[in-house]
């Protein structure tokens, strides 16, 4: 296998640690910890059973915390790796990955691209999944989790809007069978006024 693509959107921001100190700042807002606002998240997570995964674009490793052991995160902001790092978990730059056994066999159940599609063009998110691929083992799993439209218009490196059919769009360039979609926590029509709902949507590999 070639050199892992550079696992983060194109934009320069998103490799700087201003773009770091921005996702801890988000991150630690008092009330947040308070409520524990990631709890949902954390269980759909656990509910997919995606096994041991590939956290693509893994920024502080918040997804990192309620996948399988064995997980791996990759992240082209070495200041997230460090952060991520420093909390316990296995997270690494797409060169340090790509140094890995773990990348040049099929070792992950699925991947993970959670809040990664949107900031990418088409063709560059396509280029990016299309790279990991190999990572999987045979019938692996690969997910998506993308804003809906209050969401994407909270973040100002956000540079396409991903609804399901682009999602599906995706998914079949790559040459794989969409097996679930579904929008969290609430039905599609509260993603118009609250700016934590998502797209979900599971696919898999042919063999």
């Amino acid at each position: 296998m070639s050199r892992p693509a550079d696992a983060g959107p194109p934009g320069p921001d998103t490799r700087k640690g201003d773009y770091t100190r921005r996702l801890e700042r988000l991150e630690g807002v008092w009330w947040k910890r308070l409520l524990d606002v990631q709890r949902p998240y954390r269980w759909n997570l656990h509910r997919l059973d995606l096994g041991r995964t590939l956290d693509i674009v893994c920024g502080l490793g918040r997804n990192l915390v309620a996948l399988a052991v064995g997980s791996i995160g990759v992240d082209h902001n070495p200041t997230s790796v460090a952060v991520a790092r420093s909390r316990g978990l296995q997270a690494m730059t797409p060169d340090e990955f790509g140094a890995t056994e773990a990348f040049r066999r099929a070792t992950f159940d699925s991947l993970l691209l959670a809040h990664v599609i949107e900031h990418m063009d088409e063709e560059a998110g396509r280029q990016l999944v299309e790279t990991y691929l190999p990572c999987l083992r045979p019938r692996g799993s690969v997910v998506f989790i993308c804003p809906q439209e209050r969401g994407y218009a909270s973040d100002p490196t956000h540079v396409r809007f991903v609804n399901f059919g682009d999602l599906d769009r995706l998914a079949d360039s790559l040459g794989l069978q969409v097996n679930g979609r579904y929008s969290f926590p609430f039905p599609r029509f509260v993603g118009r006024l609250f700016p934590h709902n998502e797209f979900v949507l599971r696919a898999t590999t042919s063999s």
